[in-house]
């Protein structure tokens, strides 16, 4: 069964919100590769609503000097939302109803990881529902003050089991867990 993974861009005071405010001076080569290494694990994206309009405003219409814009188009996506009546970007399917039922029946396609990008809520409710098999954390050294932190408003207590770390020259730490056997809480 393919795995689903996630991968996020987190400031070391919690933050997820704008990485692109924060992170990019400290993505050297180095870093650039352990996350391009990531994103080459999978071959299927699931996004949120927000972030497939993000990247769908900035990577729609293939550019020939632009190689991540033409993989992500190319790359098959699926939308989680109950709001869009339609993904115009190419290779893009919109998932609506039963998502938990839609997305089992996409790991067990074969294929690939299939990787969640951004998507905050999305990955707080993958977690919940048991279907995230992998969540990494792209710790960068930096305290960004406020903003959107992931699982901010509670939950299920999730267990999770670190099965990777690594630090680079920048400072930036990657935390690669699994989804650890244990008991579960209830949300209070």
């Amino acid at each position: 069964m393919r795995k689903i993974t996630a991968g996020l861009f987190m400031s070391v005071d919690g933050v997820m919100d704008a990485p692109e405010n924060w992170a990019p001076p400290l993505i050297d080569a180095e870093v650039g590769a352990a996350i391009g290494a990531q994103a080459a694990s999978a071959d299927t994206l699931i996004l949120g609503r927000k972030s497939y309009e993000t990247f769908a405003g900035a990577f729609m219409g293939e550019k020939k000097d632009d190689p991540f814009g033409i993989q992500m188009t190319r790359t098959p996506k699926y939308v989680v939302s109950t709001t869009l009546d339609k993904a115009e970007w190419a290779n893009t399917t919109l998932i609506s109803g039963d998502f938990a039922g839609q997305i089992t029946k996409l790991k067990e396609q074969p294929g690939s990881n299939i990787a969640v990008s951004g998507s905050l809520s999305l990955v707080e409710w993958l977690t919940r529902e048991g279907l995230l098999d992998e969540l990494t954390l792209w710790i960068f050294p930096v305290i960004v003050g406020g903003g959107r932190r992931l699982f901010q408003d509670g939950g299920a207590q999730s267990p999770l089991k670190l099965i990777e770390s690594n630090s680079y020259r920048t400072g930036v730490v990657s935390l690669r867990y699994e989804q650890a056997e244990g008991p579960r809480s209830q949300q209070p």
